[in-house]
C-alpha cells in the first residue's frame, strides 16, 4: 500500500481541536447505528472529555494533524487511570476514540497515532495499555487479549423478582438499593479503597470521578451510566453500575457491580435483581418498550452472575491489551509475588530465577529465600539451553500471567515456546501466577 505520511504531523490535543474533534468523531464512530449521520451521544462524550472530565486534559488527546490544511484529520484519546491488584498501584491507559477521517484513510494514520501513543506510555512510565475494539486488528499494533472481560449469562426479565415499594425510608434493616447522588460520592471511593486491596483486579474511583459519574456527565453522553447504591439503613455497602435506557431490544446493560463485604452477597445480589428489574420496567414504560433482559456484562464468576437466576450463556470476551515494559510491570508486581510465594510457605532456593522474554530477561532476586527485587537483564541467545535460565516465556505470555487472564498450565498447552527449567520452577511459577478475579469498570 502506498501512503503520504509526509503530509501529516503527529501532535497532542489542544482545546481549540474540541470542535473538530467532536466533528470527526461523531461522524465516524457507529456509523452503522445513525445511518452515516452524526451520532450526537458520541460528539457529547468528545465534549465532556475536553470540558468537564475531571481526570482528562486536551493534551491526553493524540491528533494526526494534516499540513495542507492544519486541522485535525484523525485522533485517539488516552484514558489515564490506576487500577489496583492486591493493594499494588497499575497505570494503565485505556485507548478510546480512535478514528480517522474517511477521506485519510489508507494512510496508515492509526499506526502513526499508536506509535506515538507508546512512546508516550514508554515516557511517562504507563505499563499497560487496553483497548476493546475491532476483532484481530490491534493484534497488529501489539496488542493481545489478555483481560476478561464480559461471558456472564443474560437473565430474561420473566426470571427477576417484583420488587415491593419499600415505604421504611431502610429504617427496617436489610440491605436496599437506591439511586446515588452527589452526596454519596466519598462513601463510594471508600469502598473502591477497600476492594482495591483484595484480590481481584479493580479499578478504583475517586471522589471526583463518582460525582462526574453521577452528576457531571451531558444526558446524551455515549458512556453515561446510571450509578446506584446498596445500603444496610444509613450505611453504604457497595454499588451498582448500569445504563440510563434499555437497549434496541428491551435490554438493560449491567457493568458494574459491587458488595463491601462478601459474606453479604446472597442478599446483596437480591437487591440488586429486584432494583434492576424495577427500572428496567420503568424505563419500559418510558419508551413505549419492552423489557426483556438484564445484559449482564460481567465475568461468569461474577457474584451478582452466580447469583443471579438462569440465563442465556454467553461467550467470553477480552479486552485487548499491550505492555512495552514487561519487566516493569513485573516490577511493579513485586510485593503481590513476594505476598502470594509467602503465603503458600514457598521460599526460592537459589539466589536468583531468571525468566528469558525471548529478547530480554527478568532477573528475580532473593534474600533467604524472599523477593527482593525485579531487574531488567540482557537476554539470551538460545534460553532452551541456557543453564542460567530458568524459564523462557514470550512476552504476550507474560502479559497473561501479570494479569491472571490465563494460568501457568494454560499457558504452557496455548505456547509450545513457553519452557520450564524443571518441577521446582513450575511450581513456584505456578503459585506466582494464579488466575485473579476481574472486576474491571475503566474510566471513560
Amino acid at each position: 500500500m502506498t501512503t503520504d505520511r509526509a503530509r501529516y504531523t503527529v501532535r497532542p490535543g489542544r482545546k481549540s481541536d474540541a470542535a473538530y474533534l467532536v466533528r470527526l468523531q461523531s461522524s465516524v464512530q457507529l456509523q452503522p447505528m445513525t445511518g452515516g449521520q452524526p451520532h450526537p451521544s458520541v460528539g457529547a462524550w468528545v465534549e465532556g472529555l475536553f470540558d468537564g472530565h475531571p481526570t482528562v486534559r486536551p493534551d491526553d488527546f493524540l491528533v494526526v494533524e494534516n499540513e495542507a490544511t492544519g486541522r485535525p484529520v484523525a485522533s485517539l484519546v488516552g484514558l489515564r487511570q490506576d487500577w489496583s491488584l492486591a493493594g499494588v498501584r497499575l497505570p494503565v491507559v485505556q485507548v478510546e476514540l480512535v478514528g480517522t477521517a474517511p477521506e485519510h484513510r489508507g494512510n496508515g494514520l492509526t499506526e502513526l497515532l499508536f506509535r506515538a501513543l507508546h512512546e508516550r506510555c514508554a515516557a511517562d512510565g504507563v505499563p499497560i495499555q487496553m483497548i476493546e475494539g475491532i476483532p484481530y486488528f490491534y493484534r497488529r499494533l501489539g496488542y493481545d487479549y489478555a483481560l476478561a472481560n464480559d461471558g456472564a449469562a443474560t437473565v430474561p426479565a420473566a426470571s427477576l423478582p417484583i420488587a415491593e415499594p419499600d415505604r421504611s425510608g431502610g429504617s427496617t434493616g436489610g440491605l436496599s438499593v437506591r439511586p446515588a447522588t452527589r452526596a454519596d460520592a466519598e462513601a463510594l471511593a471508600g469502598i473502591d479503597r477497600l476492594l482495591g486491596d483484595g484480590p481481584a483486579l479493580h479499578c478504583p474511583r475517586d471522589a471526583e470521578v463518582w460525582g462526574y459519574e453521577i452528576a457531571g456527565r451531558q444526558p446524551a453522553d455515549i458512556a453515561g451510566r446510571s450509578v446506584a447504591v446498596l445500603t444496610n439503613g444509613t450505611e453504604m455497602r457497595g454499588y451498582l453500575v448500569h445504563g440510563t435506557r434499555l437497549s434496541t431490544t428491551g435490554e438493560l446493560m449491567v457493568v458494574a457491580a459491587a458488595c463491601q463485604r462478601p459474606a453479604d452477597w446472597p442478599e446483596a445480589a437480591a437487591a440488586m435483581q429486584a432494583y434492576l428489574g424495577q427500572v428496567s420496567r420503568e424505563h419500559a414504560a418510558a419508551a413505549g418498550q419492552t423489557f426483556t433482559a438484564l445484559r449482564l456484562v460481567l465475568v461468569p464468576d461474577h457474584p451478582l452472575a452466580r447469583l443471579s437466576p438462569p440465563g442465556v450463556p454467553r461467550r467470553p470476551r477480552g479486552w485487548y491489551v499491550r505492555t512495552g515494559d514487561p519487566v516493569g510491570l513485573l516490577a511493579r508486581l513485586r510485593p503481590v509475588l513476594r505476598a502470594r510465594w509467602h503465603a503458600a510457605n514457598l521460599r526460592w532456593p537459589e539466589p536468583t530465577l531468571i525468566i528469558d522474554l525471548y529478547g530480554r530477561a527478568a532477573r528475580f532476586e532473593f534474600t533467604d529465600g524472599e523477593l527482593t527485587a525485579v531487574t531488567a537483564v540482557r537476554g539470551t541467545v538460545s534460553p532452551a539451553t541456557d543453564p542460567a535460565t530458568h524459564a523462557a516465556l514470550p512476552p504476550a505470555s507474560l502479559l497473561h500471567l501479570a494479569l491472571g487472564y490465563r494460568t501457568l498450565p494454560e499457558v504452557l498447552d496455548a505456547w509450545p515456546d513457553c519452557l520450564l527449567r524443571d518441577r521446582l520452577t513450575e511450581h513456584f511459577l505456578g503459585v506466582g501466577f494464579p488466575a485473579v478475579p476481574v472486576q474491571v469498570w475503566p474510566r471513560n
